[in-house]
């Protein structure tokens, strides 16, 4: 068992980062992770801050969208930008309870835009501080054990964070589709490195500034 004894935490905050106001969880790379690795920022937590952040990008990029929009149906996935969000985010709730063993958090029925954007908010940090805690304590080859599976079978830590970051990558792909077929312009590329080049200018002064 995992148990819940982070101590000493990392979590990816908004400490140095940019979260505009109103527009969710955005999991920047922070003053105080630059200053602890340096040049050596671990690859987890870049990849946990670019599965957070972009999947944050998406959704303000949703919010003025109609619920026609949301609910239009695509041949693809899950069909729907508002389903394929909720997925996204679901997944990250489920594993980060399976991951500390904790009850299952209900479902939200809240699938407004601004209900997705407050879910993400709250469950980013959590499975970042989850997965970098793990990742510490050297214990991502060690197993807990999925009760939803039936029958139970038991998993990697590293597996299970592994997981939910390229299941995000792969249906964010689908949301990139569905936002371009309706029209959405300033759909980003989703890739690691625009949002680390992002994450650097946020932090260039402004020329004349």
């Amino acid at each position: 068992m995992l148990g819940t004894d982070f101590s000493h935490p990392e979590p990816l905050t908004r400490a140095g980062g940019v979260w505009p106001k109103g527009s969710g969880a955005v999991v920047a790379l922070s003053d105080h992770a630059q200053m602890q690795y340096g040049a050596h920022m671990p690859i987890l937590n870049r990849l946990l801050a670019h599965n957070a952040w972009t999947t944050q990008q998406l959704l303000v990029l949703a919010q003025p969208l109609t619920d026609a929009q949301l609910d239009r149906e695509f041949d693809l996935g899950l069909r729907t930008l508002r389903a394929t969000f909720r997925h996204i985010i679901r997944n990250m709730e489920a594993w980060t309870d399976l991951i500390t063993e904790q009850d299952m958090r209900p479902d939200d029925d809240d699938v407004s835009i601004s209900g997705l954007i407050r879910r993400l908010d709250t469950v980013a940090p959590q499975f970042a501080e989850i997965a970098q805690a793990i990742a510490r304590k050297g214990r991502l080859d060690e197993c807990f054990t999925d009760h939803f599976d039936d029958p139970p079978t038991r998993k990697t830590f590293g597996g299970a964070i592994a997981h939910v970051i390229t299941h995000s990558m792969h249906h964010r792909a689908q949301l990139l589709y569905m936002l371009r077929r309706l029209g959405v312009s300033n759909v980003p590329e989703g890739d690691v490195l625009s949002w680390e080049a992002q994450q650097q200018s946020a932090k260039t002064p402004t020329p004349g500034a």
